[in-house]
């Protein structure tokens, strides 16, 4: 479903990622871990469209779309959810869903998909009258992985859902995600904190200075999922 071909993401003479080479299969969901500075953010923002890669590729179901721009990507079907919920502040929960699926045409399908969200995130349904910039910070990271939800992707990436959350938030996060219904195909997840991560990934992708942690051998096969 996913592809990178030796992957090189530069940051002015700074080389954040170096030749990463990494599948993703429609059905799984896997976890990029490493240290801050390893490469996680800078592998999904080329991924997104958010970077341009100066050297390797990005296949996504077959097509490259290594220089495509980030509306483009979206259209084909990969959300990204950046690190740090960026929210809509001054919109409603309800007015930052809509901004998930602006994209989209089929009215009847959006309304099943806000009450959706709403049953998969009842805290949001008790507010989604109520400003984004006044909810806590767990509620923010709720309404942003919802509202990327919203646009029916096909390939969904979270950068480090958890950080800065209380423990006891951050479980409860991360159980909402391992309980997502894949029928949006595959998942990508970037953490830094193994601990985090709850039972249900497909594979668990070590990433060091920009490249596999101890080369192919990273892509480790966790609590019996499938793939290498």
């Amino acid at each position: 479903m996913l592809e990178l071909r030796d992957l090189v993401c530069r940051y002015g003479k700074v080389t954040a990622v170096k030749g990463l080479s990494l599948k993703v299969e429609q059905g799984q969901l896997v976890a990029l871990i490493g240290a801050n500075g390893a490469g996680k953010t800078t592998t999904l923002r080329a991924i997104s469209g958010l970077l341009s890669p100066v050297g390797g590729h990005v296949f996504f179901n077959d097509t490259d779309i290594t220089h495509a721009s980030a509306r483009q990507i979206l259209s084909l079907g990969i959300a990204h959810c950046p690190e740090g919920r960026h929210v809509f502040p001054q919109m409603t929960v309800a007015e930052n869903l809509e901004m998930g699926c602006y994209l989209r045409t089929d009215r009847e399908g959006i309304a099943q998909d806000f009450e959706r969200m709403f049953e998969e995130f009842p805290r949001l349904s008790e507010r989604r009258e109520q400003q984004a910039g006044t909810l806590s910070g767990g509620e923010q990271q709720m309404l942003a992985i919802a509202r990327g939800l919203m646009s029916r992707p096909k390939l969904i990436m979270f950068d480090e859902p958890s950080l800065g959350l209380a423990p006891k938030i951050s479980k409860s996060l991360m159980e909402a995600l391992m309980h997502i219904d894949l029928k949006y195909g595959a998942m990508v997840i970037a953490e830094q904190d193994l601990s985090r991560l709850q039972g249900g990934m497909s594979r668990l992708v070590g990433l060091h200075a920009g490249k596999l942690k101890g080369g192919a051998a990273a892509a480790l096969t966790l609590l019996g999922g499938g793939g290498s």
